[in-house]
């Protein structure tokens, strides 16, 4: 019996490599997947025939320029055998967008987030509502949909598509799973924003000569959000979203969304800095949305020298620099990317992120880590949504007997 079950999961393991090896890299020839999967060519052999008669996978052959000579055999994902929606919940918008198996973007469209809805019942309405017309404008149906992959900022139950806590809905818990059964049958995922990030870079990463051993990604923006990307001992990828925006910096950080005082989000989010540059009480209530065009005047006015506003940006890089300093007294030393759409202030923050990164042991023994400004966050968390719903794909289809 051990043995049996041993052979079925180095059969589903096969499969998912062979899958993973085609979604990644695009069409393949069978010779190609042996060198990006290391399996053998019988193994192959059997995995794609039965993937192809599964309707999982489709054979192409190409012709070799000329005319003359056997044509070359490649294999691709088969687009249509399934599709992957997906969801960017973030605080003033929310985008919905349609995927086929192959990864091609089919259809998507934005709504916007109202600041004064009644709660998570009225987003659940317009939520499901906003899927069914997706399909609808692309013709497909529920049964088509193998995967709803969803991101908000905020804490993820580990248990499930349960959204804890998050800045668009505070403390009101938003459970996907309930919302969606029994209508939808497909797979719901819900990821934070950050973690998506991070399993992006760090799927670039491995792909590049020398992989990669770990990094970690800060989010800057209305929210303060941390992605931590690490190979596990048996060169697994662990990917994770620490609670980074609410850890305590310094209670005179002044009060945090989240209702406590202190947080490096309350100094270094752009109600943070708001608060700071105009000298409000440090127990006022967050604003809950601060529009760019607010952000940008206060910038403008600490590049022209004005002090507070250049104040302001100097004490939230502060507590990121302390923030990621203890990040790395933790885990280990690690290049840092950073994302959102607060790196147009980077500029600003830089000395202060400097500054609070150098108050650690470690890293005045080991030097500043590398960080690297990368501003199409948005691109990223849609490429990480790809990444791990389409894994999960690939691992539903390998358990289901394909091959």
């Amino acid at each position: 019996m051990l043995t049996k079950s041993s052979t079925e999961l180095v059969r589903q393991q096969n499969s998912s490599l062979v899958l993973a090896a085609l979604r990644r890299k695009g069409s393949l020839s069978h010779t190609e997947i042996a060198a990006q999967t290391g399996l053998a060519s019988a193994t192959i052999s059997v995995i794609t025939a039965e993937l192809e008669r599964a309707g999982i996978i489709a054979k192409i052959e190409q012709h070799v320029q000329g005319g003359r000579g056997r044509p070359r055999v490649l294999f691709a994902p088969r687009r249509a055998s399934g599709y992957v929606i997906v969801v960017r919940i973030s605080s003033d918008t929310v985008q919905y967008s349609l995927v086929d198996y192959g990864g091609v973007l089919l259809d998507r469209f934005e709504e916007a987030r109202s600041h004064d809805s009644s709660g998570t019942a009225a987003f659940g309405r317009l939520f499901t509502a906003a899927l069914e017309r997706l399909l609808n404008r692309s013709h497909i149906a529920k049964d088509e949909v193998l995967a709803i992959s969803i991101s908000s900022k905020g804490l993820v139950a580990a248990d499930g598509a349960r959204l804890v806590w998050s800045p668009v809905f505070g403390d009101e818990q938003l459970d996907f799973e309930k919302l969606l059964r029994p209508e939808w049958r497909a797979r719901v995922m819900l990821n934070n924003e950050s973690l998506l990030v991070a399993q992006a870079l760090a799927v670039r990463a491995e792909e590049k000569e020398g992989g990669f051993r770990s990094l970690a990604v800060v989010s800057l923006g209305h929210s303060i959000g941390l992605g931590l990307a690490r190979k596990g001992r048996s060169g697994e990828l662990d990917v994770s979203a620490p609670n980074f925006g609410h850890m305590l910096h310094a209670t005179s950080a002044g009060l945090c969304r989240c209702g406590s005082y202190g947080c490096i989000e309350a100094a270094a989010g752009f109600y943070g800095i708001l608060r700071t540059a105009f000298q409000v009480p440090s127990d006022t209530i967050p604003a809950k949305f601060v529009p760019l065009s607010e952000m940008d005047k206060i910038a403008a006015s600490a590049r022209q020298g004005h002090r507070m506003a250049g104040y302001a940006f100097r004490q939230a890089g502060v507590a990121l620099g302390n923030g990621i300093s203890r990040v790395l007294s933790l885990y280990e030393p690690m290049p840092i990317f950073v994302t959102g759409q607060g790196t147009r202030y980077f500029d600003l923050l830089h000395k202060g992120l400097t500054e609070g990164l150098a108050q650690s042991l470690q890293v005045r023994l080991e030097g500043l880590p590398e960080i690297t400004v990368l501003a199409d966050e948005q691109r990223l968390v849609f490429d990480g949504h790809l990444d791990r719903a389409l894994s999960a794909i690939d691992a539903d289809i390998a358990a289901a007997g394909h091959p």
